[in-house]
C-alpha cells in the first residue's frame, strides 16, 4: 500500500522541532547554520520526507519557474521535426541560463486549464492544431508569446513569411513557367490533395497562407497564372506525406517545370523523387524550399531555399516571455542560392 504523505506538522512532531525550522531548511537556508540544516535534511530523508508541497508553494507564491511551450502539433511530431526541434533547443538554452524549467504541451490537446496554475507563462510555437487552445490562452492573465502566428495584444516572434516566399519565387521564376506549389496545411484535411475549391484554413493566422500569398504575388508579377489544381495541401511536413505529393505532382500532365515547396523536408523528398525518375534538376525541373534545415546543406544538388534561424526564434521568444515585454519581433532571413534553381 502507498504510504500516506507526511505533512510539515507531522515531520516537526517526529523530529521535535518547529515547522519554521524545517521550512527554513528547505526554503531559507540562510536562517540556519550549515550544520543544523544538514542535520534537519538528513533526518527528514531518513523518515521519507522530501520537502514542502511544491504545488502549494506555487499557488502561494504565484511563481513556479516553469514555462509552458505549447506546440502546434503533437509532441511526438514536433520533437522529430528538425525545424521545431531546433526551435525547442533555442528556448531550452535561454531557460536553462535563467534557471527556469520547460513544460512541453501538445497543440492538439483539449485544453491548457490543467496546467495554467502551475506555469509562469506560455510560448506558443505555431497556431495550435486545436483552435480553442489559442482562445483559452489569450484569456489567461499570464504572459503569452506567439511564434509564427499572432494573437491580439500579445507579443509575437516571426519572420516576414510573405516577403520571403515572394523573393524566393522571384529568384526561381522564368517567363512561361509551368508552376506547382506544394503547400503545408492550407485546408482542413488530413490527406495529401489538391486544394481545388476547398475553403482555406485559418487564413488570418497561418504562416502557410502568408507563404502562399508571397508565391502568388510573384507569379502575378511574372505574368504566370496557376489554378488551384496545381496547389497541393500537405497535412504535415513529414516524409510520407511529402513523398506522396511529390509522386502526384511529378506524374501530372503536363508536368510542371518549377515547384515551390513550403518546407525543406517537402523539397528534399521532391528532389529525391525527381532524381529517381531521371529528371535533370535544375534543367528540367527547378525546386525551391523553405527553412534552411541542416540536411538541405548536405544534399546534392544544394537546395535553393529560404534560411531562417529557428534556434534564434526560440531564444528571442524565451527572452520576450521572461522580460514580460509587449514588443513583437520580426527576425531576418536569408535567401540561399543553391543548385536546384
Amino acid at each position: 500500500m502507498k504510504k500516506p504523505k507526511l505533512t510539515l506538522k507531522d515531520v516537526a512532531l517526529k523530529l521535535g522541532v518547529s515547522t519554521a525550522t524545517i521550512s527554513n531548511a528547505y526554503n531559507r537556508p540562510d536562517q540556519l547554520s550549515a550544520l543544523k540544516r544538514t542535520e534537519i535534511l538528513a533526518a527528514c530523508k531518513s523518515i521519507g520526507y522530501e520537502g514542502p508541497n511544491k504545488a502549494a508553494q506555487i499557488l502561494r507564491k504565484g511563481r513556479s519557474n516553469i514555462v509552458a511551450l505549447v506546440l502546434a502539433d503533437s509532441i511526438e511530431y514536433s520533437v522529430n521535426d528538425p525545424v521545431a526541434n531546433t526551435f525547442i533547443t533555442g528556448v531550452a538554452n535561454i531557460l536553462k541560463e535563467q534557471k527556469k524549467h520547460m513544460l512541453l504541451y501538445a497543440g492538439d490537446s483539449e485544453s491548457v486549464r490543467d496546467v495554467v496554475d502551475f506555469v509562469d507563462g506560455f510560448i506558443c510555437y505555431g497556431a495550435p492544431r486545436n483552435p480553442n487552445l489559442a482562445d483559452v490562452l489569450n484569456r489567461q492573465n499570464k504572459p503569452v508569446v506567439t511564434v509564427d502566428f499572432n494573437l491580439p495584444d500579445r507579443p509575437s516572434v516571426n519572420i516576414d513569411n510573405e516577403q520571403a516566399s515572394y523573393e524566393i519565387a522571384r529568384l526561381a521564376l522564368k517567363p512561361n513557367d509551368r508552376v506547382a506549389i506544394l503547400g503545408l496545411r492550407l485546408i482542413d484535411s488530413p490527406s495529401v490533395c489538391r486544394i481545388y475549391d476547398t475553403p482555406l484554413l485559418d487564413v488570418e493566422h497561418c504562416i502557410a497562407h502568408r507563404r502562399l500569398n508571397g508565391y502568388l504575388r510573384a507569379l502575378k508579377e511574372a505574368g504566370i497564372t496557376i489554378g488551384n489544381d496545381l496547389i497541393w495541401n500537405i497535412p504535415e511536413s513529414e516524409g510520407k506525406f511529402a513523398i506522396q505529393a511529390a509522386k502526384e505532382v511529378l506524374n501530372s500532365h503536363p508536368r510542371p517545370n518549377i515547384i515551390l515547396c513550403m518546407s525543406d523536408i517537402i523539397a528534399l523528398e521532391l528532389l529525391q523523387c525527381a532524381m529517381s525518375m531521371g529528371l535533370d534538376v535544375p534543367n528540367q525541373l527547378r525546386i525551391t524550399g523553405f527553412d534552411g534545415i541542416a540536411e538541405a546543406a548536405r544534399t546534392r544538388p544544394y537546395l535553393t531555399t529560404v534560411c531562417q534561424s529557428s534556434a534564434e526564434k526560440g531564444k528571442v521568444a524565451a527572452i520576450t516571455l521572461l522580460n514580460d515585454t509587449s514588443e513583437s519581433s520580426i527576425l531576418p532571413y536569408e535567401l540561399k542560392q543553391g543548385e536546384t534553381v
